[in-house]
């Protein structure tokens, strides 16, 4: 079985949040990675994956997918490049931009996530739901979700926003 990004050591979350700079001048993105784990094994693979390191992590947006539509069902579709407020001119190359902050979102089984819950610390950048919060329809409405949510924000860590 190939897994995607296996074949050359990458790690590709199953799903990905990007808070881009506003600025050209200090160009970064932010992260908040999703992680469905099927396993306590499967969770711990995927901790240390994400586990703070001192080596440099580097978000790399292919081209295709910045001209691509932010979202296709609008009427008059605005591609995601433009969305970008540090972007300035439609790009002819990828976007590569340092992670500032990545933080991550465990999805696990209600067993696991039970067990875990009653007897693990999680890391700062560490959250963790039952998978069914992640998968549920208009589940980004469930008020227990969208705390989890907003403490996960880099924002919350800080008193007011200047």
């Amino acid at each position: 079985m190939k897994l995607p990004g296996s074949n050359r050591l990458r790690t590709l979350p199953d799903g990905l949040w990007m808070h881009f700079s506003p600025s050209p001048a200090d160009p970064y993105v932010d992260i908040t990675c999703i992680e469905a784990c099927s396993s306590f094994q499967n969770l711990l693979d995927k901790r240390s994956r994400f586990a703070p390191s001192t080596s440099s992590l580097l978000a790399v947006c292919p081209t295709p997918w910045l001209l691509a539509p932010a979202r296709p069902e609008d009427a008059l579709p605005v591609p995601r490049w433009r969305l970008i407020r540090m972007l300035h001119n439609e790009p002819a190359a990828p976007l590569v931009l340092p992670v500032r902050d990545a933080r991550v979102l465990f999805g696990l089984k209600r067993r696991h996530y039970e067990g875990f819950a009653q007897s693990q610390i999680a890391q700062p950048h560490e959250f963790f739901c039952p998978m069914e919060a992640l998968t549920a329809e208009r589940g980004h409405e469930d008020p227990e979700m969208r705390a989890l949510i907003a403490r996960a924000s880099a924002a919350a860590n800080f008193m007011r926003m200047p």
